[in-house]
């Protein structure tokens, strides 16, 4: 079915108490805003952002990150000081340069000029009949969810739901089979509230019909603001058929609150983790495990407790114990933590990363790093073996720079490696060595002040002070 989308994503999110605008709010490592545009494109080669409230800010995200969709995603700025709430975001958005609130100016879209639409049939010149209007504060939505929507004939298809606790939310008003009105709960008298029915806030409708009645919205309201709401009480009057069709409420939380972002958010760690699991990923307490939406597993993986897997992280075939970090790594083939730290941009390959051990930017290829070892910058082959204690000194200043370690290399315990450093295969470096210089295969490397013992020299520092008291 060929479909125009629109993603409201204008609101100031006030009740966040953040300022992050709300659709940027991160969920499993991804704005929630990322999550509609997603499940939009997926659906429609044409879909359309509104965006007022830190519209620069969103517009740079959206511009950066779904810069390969340019061709099918339109920004547009919401009139807002002519033309506020869910209805006026819809509504003439030229000559908007007055508004204050949009956080800089938006210069252009990631398709055409903000405003610059000619078509009269719509505001937007959407390029289908059929339009979808979904909100950028819905990060459980998905395209399946959305198919009873879709799949509607009625001229308007509004999604409901029933909450035994429906506050917060505009009521819906049901007549023989038809919706007839949708009274916002600040708007509503006490028995309107006690309705369960409940807007979604989504629709599907006839671009016809917004062409029709957008223009015939009003602001008389306890918010003084355009609902689109009342465009559904609008088409009533007019005999239009309006559709509920009962959606799963669980995809259509909204997030307006920090508490309400943490809920959706284990919502969400509930999908991944099942999914990880029915993929054969053995993982113990799940719940305590967290992970981002775009971590990637394969062949036989377990995670244990307390896990956290960020980013583009790729898990092959590897055990991650207790407490463990990575960050944007693959792993494979390997052991890691407990309580380890594999920051952005590693590569790790059948090694054993141990406690308290930290990489972060390096290749290890069948390398053994036991515990309490700083491993940044660096490349190290097979069969080297770390020492507890070892770090790379990586950072000058000024400059990163690289340590290359080869195969078979023993490394003793409390060594500092300055880099840029190359250190050749078949190397022995002596514990609380600090290395400045490359070593050539086969070489001993020992720096150490030589040991002294003075004789009775405890007793001499301490003036037999000890021996008197006892």
């Amino acid at each position: 079915m060929s479909v125009s989308v629109i993603i409201l994503a204008a609101g100031a999110g006030s009740r966040m108490r953040s300022a992050c605008p709300k659709v940027l709010h991160q969920i499993c490592g991804k704005a929630m805003l990322a999550y509609s545009i997603e499940e939009a494109l997926k659906i429609s080669d044409d879909v359309h952002i509104v965006l007022f409230f830190q519209a620069a800010q969103i517009q740079q995200y959206i511009t950066d990150t779904f810069s390969q969709h340019s061709a099918h995603i339109t920004l547009h700025y919401q009139n807002h000081s002519k033309y506020p709430g869910t209805g006026g975001a819809l509504m003439d958005n030229k000559d908007n340069g007055d508004n204050k609130d949009n956080g800089g100016d938006i210069q252009g879209t990631m398709k055409g000029d903000i405003g610059d639409n000619k078509e009269e049939k719509s505001p937007f010149a959407m390029r289908y009949d059929k339009v979808l209007i979904l909100n950028g504060d819905m990060p459980l939505i998905t395209k399946e969810a959305l198919q009873p929507l879709l799949k509607s004939q009625s001229p308007i298809a509004l999604g409901v739901f029933e909450l035994e606790n429906p506050t917060g939310y505009g009521r819906v008003i049901i007549q023989e089979g038809q919706i007839t009105q949708i009274i916002e709960e600040k708007d509503a008298q006490e028995a309107i509230k006690a309705i369960k029915t409940i807007n979604a806030g989504v629709y599907a409708l006839d671009q016809a019909i917004l062409a029709t009645y957008l223009p015939k919205l009003s602001c008389h309201n306890a918010q003084n603001e355009y609902y689109l709401t009342e465009l559904i009480a609008l088409a009533a009057r007019d005999k239009i058929s309006i559709e509920p069709i009962a959606l799963n409420p669980k995809n259509f939380m909204g997030v307006n609150t920090q508490s309400e972002l943490a809920s959706v958010q284990d919502m969400m760690l509930d999908t991944l983790r099942k999914k990880a699991m029915d993929q054969g990923v053995v993982m113990h307490l799940p719940h305590t495990i967290y992970l981002e939406a775009q971590v990637c597993f394969e062949g036989a993986c377990e995670i244990e407790m307390g896990v956290a897997i960020k980013g583009k992280s790729h898990i092959i075939d590897s055990h991650i114990k207790a407490h463990t970090i990575i960050e944007d790594s693959t792993i494979k083939d390997s052991h890691i933590g407990p309580l380890a730290h594999i920051r952005p941009k590693c590569a790790i390959t059948k090694s054993h990363i141990g406690n308290f051990v930290e990489v972060k930017a390096s290749h290890l290829d069948g390398v053994k790093a036991g515990h309490l070892s700083y491993l940044g910058d660096c490349e190290i082959s097979e069969g080297s073996n770390v020492g507890a204690g070892v770090i790379t000194c990586n950072y000058d200043g000024k400059t990163k720079h690289k340590t290359i370690i080869g195969k078979n290399v023993f490394i003793g315990s409390d060594t500092q490696l300055v880099a840029p450093l190359n250190i050749a295969s078949n190397v022995l470096i002596a514990s609380g060595t600090t290395m400045t210089k490359d070593a050539k295969e086969g070489d001993l490397v020992l720096s150490r002040v030589r040991q002294e013992n003075k004789s009775a020299g405890f007793w001499h520092f301490f003036k037999k002070d000890i021996a008197k008291d006892s």
